[in-house]
Order: structure tokens, then sequence, then C-alpha cells
């Protein structure tokens, strides 16, 4: 079992708050592992096995838990006579229709802590949102960080090997069950994780009969990574290679995506104007792995490959993510976390010209300014400007 001390330290600082903690996250990214942490935490504090409750909706034991009145009936049974505070672990709530209303009324009737986790957007908005107004925390739980990856294979950070580990990473990803099979059986286990977002996550619950042209949109996103892309253009892309659709389908496929973090969409922002620009977006997809399961294993477009995964670690980090425009000039990210604000640039290798660093250096204000590269550069600043390479900033220690 890969620790996930990070995710897991969040859970114990709200043990025993009146939040019910929300764990949300595509599948297959460790929520279930998680939960089995919290409660091996909850048992080492000396609370009674009794007392904790562990329920899985996908698993086959509880398929019967369809609505609000079989959960109501399963929770029944399991706190009757119940005197002791309680703590419930609910796994892919989401299967169950109208929990929101049962959750809501146990945490106002019972002495409880109570951990839920789904693998879709919508687990957040809607109902449990009106309901809760305010007493949940949402902990986003992503594939496995690149030290994470380091430790799960038991190499320490400083090793001599760090980059050859991280070409790995970069090549299949961080989903904890892909990192510590064999080689021969990555490709087969990301198959499968594709196919069971695609399949149960998007299409099943969606109701989505042509899965084709949603794998083509997939295809699509996934090739171009880290592009400006919009309906039209895709649907333009996907009818002329044959696979007729229109723009409103993609949209709706699309939101499915999101819904489902299989893919994340990020706005511009015009950073001298202070807004959002209504104009195209970029997608990033949740793992390189997938990404390169997705498109058939080609091994072009490293700089975007590159891109995706600043993108997921600035997330873990806890950032909200922009792409910057400065009046023709593009900035790769606006980072913002609390007070701070960070531009980010990523480039695989800082060309002959200044064009990285111009960009940044174009920002007038005092903010953080820094530039990652994919290869080793000796250089450690272009006009004030840090460059840090890829490795090196993924295993930054004050983080």
């Amino acid at each position: 079992m890969i620790s996930r001390e990070n995710y897991l330290q969040q859970l114990i600082q709200f043990k025993d708050s009146d939040f019910i903690k929300v764990i949300t996250g595509v599948r297959r990214s460790g929520k279930s592992v998680l939960l089995m942490q919290y409660r091996d935490y909850l048992l080492s504090q000396q609370i009674s096995a009794e007392n904790i409750i562990y329920l899985n909706f996908e698993s086959f034991e509880y398929q019967w838990v369809k609505d609000a009145d079989d959960f109501s009936q399963l929770i029944n049974e399991k706190l009757k006579g119940s005197e002791n505070k309680v703590y419930l672990l609910f796994d892919e709530i989401q299967f169950v229709d109208g929990w929101q209303k049962i959750i809501n009324a146990v945490r106002v009737s019972f002495d409880s802590d109570i951990v839920i986790t789904g693998s879709n957007a919508n687990l957040l908005s809607g109902e449990l949102a009106t309901l809760l107004s305010g007493r949940y925390v949402a902990i986003n739980i992503y594939p496995l960080s690149f030290r994470e990856y380091l430790l799960a294979k038991q190499v320490p950070v400083d090793s001599r090997l760090v980059d050859k580990y991280y070409l790995e990473y970069e090549q299949y990803g961080g989903f904890p069950s892909v990192v510590i099979a064999d080689e021969p059986l990555k490709d087969t286990i990301l198959s499968g994780i594709f196919d069971s977002i695609v399949l149960n996550d998007i299409a099943h619950r969606a109701g989505v009969k042509d899965t084709h042209i949603l794998k083509s949109v997939i295809l699509f996103l996934a090739d171009n990574v880290g592009q400006l892309v919009n309906p039209s253009k895709i649907s333009n892309t996907l009818t002329s290679e044959r696979v007729p659709t229109s723009n409103h389908t993609i949209s709706k496929y699309l939101e499915l995506l999101e819904n489902a973090f299989l893919f994340y969409k990020v706005q511009q922002y015009d950073i001298r104007g202070k807004g959002y620009l209504k104009t195209n977006p970029k997608y990033f997809i949740v793992d390189n792995g997938l990404r390169r399961h997705a498109i058939g294993k080609k091994a072009a477009n490293y700089a975007n490959r590159l891109e995706n995964i600043v993108f997921l670690e600035l997330l873990r980090r806890g950032y909200t993510l922009d792409v910057g425009r400065l009046d023709s000039k593009e900035i790769d990210f606006v980072a913002r976390r609390a007070d701070e604000l960070l531009y980010v640039q990523v480039t695989y290798q800082i060309p002959e010209n200044t064009h990285e660093t111009d960009n940044l250096l174009h920002i007038r204000d005092n903010h953080k300014k820094i530039v990652i590269t994919g290869k080793y550069d000796e250089r450690r600043q272009i006009d004030g400007i840090p460059l840090i390479y890829i490795v090196d900033w993924l295993l930054e220690s004050n983080y």
C-alpha cells in the first residue's frame, strides 16, 4: 500500500470536526487506499473497529443500494443501537441516487465523523452544496507525484538514477497500480483504467451510446494537450476524419470528461486587463500514461507532455491555474494560491533567443516568475529569472 501522507494529513486535520470530508479524483487514483489509511490511523488512535464503518458502493455486497431509501435502510442497520461516536467511510458514493440528503441527515442526527469519496466533479455541486452550505471540505486527489513515485519505488530523491526514473514516470504516469507493476504489464493496466473511466464513469452514467465519438474526442484532446481548442475545431477535425458530429455533442462530451476528472479545462487570463478572455481554453489530461495510451504510444510533442506534468504538479501544490495572455504574448501558467501569485513558463530547453524569459520580463509586477526546463541547463537564471530543471522542481522539499 503506497502511503499518501499529504492527503492523509488533510483528513486528520479535520478529524472530529463538523466538516464532511469529500475526497474526489479520477478513478484508480488512490481514494479507496486513502480511506483505508485513514481507517488504520483511527485504529492507531484506540478507536474501536466497531465504531468505524466502511462501505464501498461499487462492491458486490452493496449493489442493492440504489437510492436514498436503500441508503437510509442500510444506515439504520449499521448504526442501530450505536451510542458512541461513529466514523463513517463511504466509498464511491455517487452510485447511490439521492445520497446527499441521507449524508446530511446522518451528520445532523448522529455523533459522527464522515468521509466520502467519488469519481465525479458533480459530487461537490448542486444539492450537496445547498444542504451543507459550507460544512464540507474538499480534498482533491491525483495520481502519484514524482516524489511519491520515487517513494513507492524505494528510490532516494538524491539517487543518481532519479533522471532515469523520471523518464519512466513521464512515459507511464503515476497511477499507483501502474507504478508498482512490472513494465510488461503497465500498458495493460493503463488500458483497463482508461476503459473503466470512459465506459463506467462517463458513458454508462451519462447514457452515452456512441462511445466511438467519445473516444475520438479523447484522442483529439490527448494529442493536443496544452493547445488552444474549442468545440468547433474538434467537430470539424472529427468530421474531416469521417467521424461526423456536432458542436453541441462535443460540448456535452467535454463537460463529461471534466466531470470524470479525465481532463482539466484552463481559461485564458488577460494579465494587463486583469480579466478572463472569451477565447479558446486549453485542456490538460490527468495522467501522462493515459495520454500515451489514448494516442497509441506516439512519442511526439515532448514539450506538451512536459507542460502537462507541470500543470498537474501545480494542482497538487494547491494552485488554481490560468493561461496568461499579455497582449500577443502567452504565459504558460498564472498560478494562484492564497496570497501568492506565480508566473510559470515551461520549455524543453532554453532556445538561442530569449523568448521564454522575455515574455515574463514584460510582466510589470513583483510577483515571482520561473522557467521550468525539460533539459538540464547549467545556467541558474537569465535576466534574474530562475531556470529550474523539471526533476529538481518536482523534488523541491519546500512543498
